[in-house]
């Protein structure tokens, strides 16, 4: 039981959900238009600002919350007033954004977007997915797992669900509450779940916690905040909870692992028995490990296996998750997010299984200059598996350059025998009159900008 003390300021937090107006400033980030979406839906008046007009802004605007697009404090709407509105914010905000610098100067109650969540999670059973790999496909199958099984539940994803085109589904008055757990800045110990999946622990954001033990140490202090049950992936080195994974040391895992017609096929066993032939429509062996860590929660948490098995065969994906843009006989076009040598060579694994005999493009843009710099030979050796490697230019984010880092030096340490660093509209010009026979576009940066121009141009 919390002292008295800890609960009255639990309340006062708890209460500033409540205000009737909420602005968010950086609106279109996949984890801040969730937290939108929840607001909207529970009746407040909601805007914000973006950098640009994506189409989840696009989105949000159709749903009816005023955005606007440029750094202008005139733009904030003249109903936000600093005694009855909440501003949420992210890191990769700019500390000298004229927006937040106006909100913090006039009094205005500013919380960052993981302490929100955290906030809500605490009216819940909160079963949070965290990992530098595959925590939004797992968040999102273990969501869809109960929406398809029909019990009402809150989720907060951290991409858009194919299934349902959203990131955010659910209200106050759920009992269980899906989230996707960030490790970026340490958000994700605001949670306090009642459960948790570890997806994997590899390095990534040194840029924050400066070498790959920090991080480590932090899922593991994570992984004790949790109150009942904690599931870890068998590739960590975290010796607590229950593992999962592939084979029989682990508690819950995969068995029978095959591919026929493209499509994976598998058993999920877990202590008191086993769902056999699950047939996923996701590829990739990762994503049979993340299926059996969203059966296993959903598991442990009310799923029958009937409704785990019908919820895992009727999962389409999620958007920017080797997802098919084209899927003809002579072309295919896959779009992936990732931006970590581990899941490029994931994905690469994962095409290559389904699509042994062809020959693979891939198109990719490096994101932040710190993850290029600290991976700098890691994504050389990832990307040289591919027959031919496009690079664009480095996204750079919230970040300033980094002398040398840059997407040439990257390029010169790249073993394919194919290889260039190309603009968007090269790109372009040249796949309108030359047709490959995988094309892949990879990257967490704005190279999702690119996917509509090039899916017409391929089929031009």
């Amino acid at each position: 039981m919390q002292p008295p003390a800890l609960l009255t300021k639990l309340k006062a937090c708890l209460a500033m959900l409540d205000r009737p107006n909420v602005y968010l400033i950086g609106i279109g980030g996949i984890g801040m238009s969730a937290l939108a979406r929840y607001f909207q839906q529970s009746g407040r008046k909601v805007a914000g600002y973006d950098r640009y007009r994506s189409p989840l802004c696009e989105d949000l605007e159709a749903e009816g919350m005023k955005i606007h697009y440029e750094d202008d404090v005139k733009q904030i709407p003249s109903r936000f007033k600093a005694e009855d509105s909440l501003v949420i914010y992210t890191p990769a905000i700019p500390e000298d954004h004229s927006e937040l610098n106006f909100f913090q100067k006039e009094g205005f109650e500013i919380v960052k977007r993981a302490r929100v969540l955290g906030l809500i999670a605490q009216k819940h059973r909160c079963l949070a997915v965290a990992g530098t790999h595959g925590k939004t496909t797992t968040s999102s199958i273990l969501a869809h797992l109960y929406r398809h099984a029909e019990v009402e539940i809150s989720a907060f994803l951290g991409g858009i669900s194919t299934n349902y085109q959203s990131n955010f589904w659910g209200h106050d008055d759920t009992d269980l509450l899906v989230a996707e757990a960030d490790e970026y800045d340490r958000s994700f110990l605001n949670l306090k779940p009642t459960a948790a999946v570890i997806t994997s622990t590899d390095a990534d954001h040194l840029d924050i916690y400066g070498e790959a033990q920090s991080l480590e140490d932090t899922f593991r202090e994570f992984a004790e905040s949790v109150s009942d049950f904690v599931l870890v992936n068998e590739s960590t080195n975290l010796n607590l909870g229950l593992k999962y994974g592939f084979g029989n040391q682990n508690s819950y895992y995969a068995d029978q692992v095959q591919v026929i017609e493209h499509q994976y096929h598998f058993d999920f066993v877990h202590p008191q028995g086993r769902i056999s032939d699950i047939s996923m429509l996701l590829p990739g062996r990762h994503n049979v490990e993340n299926a059996v860590a969203a059966a296993a929660l959903a598991l442990k948490y009310g799923l029958s296996e009937e409704q785990i098995k019908a919820g895992l065969e009727s999962f389409k994906g999620v958007k920017r998750r080797f997802e098919y843009h084209i899927q003809k006989e002579d072309l295919v076009y896959i779009d992936d997010y990732a931006h970590h040598p581990k899941e490029i060579a994931a994905l690469q694994n994962s095409v290559r299984e389904l699509y042994p005999k062809r020959k693979i493009t891939a198109i990719f843009q490096p994101h932040l200059y710190s993850r290029t710099r600290d991976f700098l030979k890691d994504f050389a050796e990832s990307l040289s598996a591919f027959d031919e490697m496009i690079l664009l230019e480095l996204y750079p984010a919230r970040e300033r350059p980094i002398a040398g880092i840059n997407s040439k030096a990257l390029l010169d340490l790249i073993q394919s025998e194919t290889k260039s660093l190309m603009g968007r509209q090269e790109i372009l010009s040249r796949f309108s009159e030359e047709k490959p026979e995988l094309i892949l576009t990879i990257g967490a940066g704005d190279i999702d900008q690119l996917i509509r121009p090039l899916k017409l141009a391929l089929l031009k």
